[in-house]
């Protein structure tokens, strides 16, 4: 695939590098209040809650700028097409963010590890990926290469897509009235 001279997306949130430290993980009332004091006093939550570095850092995994550069690029092409169809419907496409992570990441859905692989949250619009999982997907599944690296993103707009179309929401209240198995048919397709 040639990929290399083509645009990237902005909509890149890189987070790689960065841990999130144990007290924020369960999140709380003390957290609220330190970000809230430092509002007040003029500082960066960020450096509240030290997302920025020290400590909690860790080294971005070495030959990942690639993978980083190939995703932006990917998600651009995503950008492209979707965007021309929600214009062909008369509606405007509003395009998610992608997060780049390392580990652990904390998003609107909640707290997942790297070993959750690559996934949508719907409650803030954005696709989170470790780029390790490339590694597993060519050492554990055997499918390396661009192709399924592209096909992983592509994926996970699939379901920002879904969601911005009302699809994911309809399913959901169609999933309440269903029996457990019916219910779980319904989210394989959704899924598929």
């Amino acid at each position: 695939m040639r990929w290399r001279d083509r645009r990237r997306s902005d909509n890149i949130e890189d987070r790689r590098g960065r841990r999130i430290p144990s007290g924020i993980r369960g999140g709380g009332i003390g957290v609220l209040l330190l970000v809230l004091a430092g509002l007040y006093f003029g500082i960066d939550p960020s450096l509240i809650l030290n997302l920025g570095g020290g400590r909690n850092s860790v080294s971005v995994p070495a030959g990942q700028e690639e993978a980083a550069d190939f995703v932006a690029v990917v998600l651009a092409d995503t950008e492209d097409v979707w965007g021309r169809y929600f214009e062909e419907i008369g509606r405007g496409y509003r395009r998610p963010t992608l997060v780049l992570f390392t580990d652990a990441v904390r998003s609107a859905c909640g707290y997942a590890g790297a070993a959750t692989g690559p996934f949508y949250c719907p409650a803030d619009q954005k696709v989170y990926i470790d780029l390790s999982f490339y590694d597993q997907l060519r050492d554990r599944l055997s499918a390396p290469g661009d192709f399924a690296q592209a096909y992983v993103i592509a994926h996970e707009i699939g379901h920002h897509v879904q969601n911005l179309l009302g699809i994911t929401a309809r399913v959901q209240a169609r999933r309440a009235e269903l029996s457990k198995k019916q219910a779980n048919n319904l989210s394989v397709r959704l899924e598929l």
